[in-house]
């Protein structure tokens, strides 16, 4: 079983920048592929960003956050990040850590979530 625990959320200006982290319980953290999603009030969740189960993995980034955010992890840590740079109103949503046994984009894939945490970008 792995638990997944999300902080870093919270209210910052459009042009601002907030780093996400993702904590991981288990033994199997390296193993798995690590993503990063969201959802807004009266949308579905979508994907965010990716990372396969190598430090320094393949990752993979939806266009809307493609150049603006960062996903990285640190294995020794079992933690997770996602940096997120140049923040927009439209980036305003509950993100959601989650791990998979293979990378994908679809949250189907993914067999663990963490509870979410707020962000809040104003204009």
């Amino acid at each position: 079983q792995v638990q997944l625990v999300e902080s870093g959320g919270g209210l910052v200006q459009a042009g601002g920048s907030l780093r996400l982290s993702c904590a991981a319980s288990g033994r199997t953290f390296s193993s798995l592929s690590m993503g990063w999603f969201r959802q807004a009030p009266g949308k579905e969740r979508e994907f965010v960003a990716a990372i396969s189960w190598r430090s320094a993995g393949t990752t993979y980034y939806a266009d809307s956050v493609k150049g603006r955010f960062t996903i990285s992890r640190d294995n020794a840590k079992n933690t997770v990040y996602l940096q997120m740079n140049s923040l927009k109103p439209e980036d305003t949503a509950v993100y959601y850590c989650a791990a998979a046994w293979s990378p994908g984009v679809v949250p189907t894939n993914y067999n663990y979530w963490g509870q979410g945490t707020q962000v809040t970008v104003s204009s």
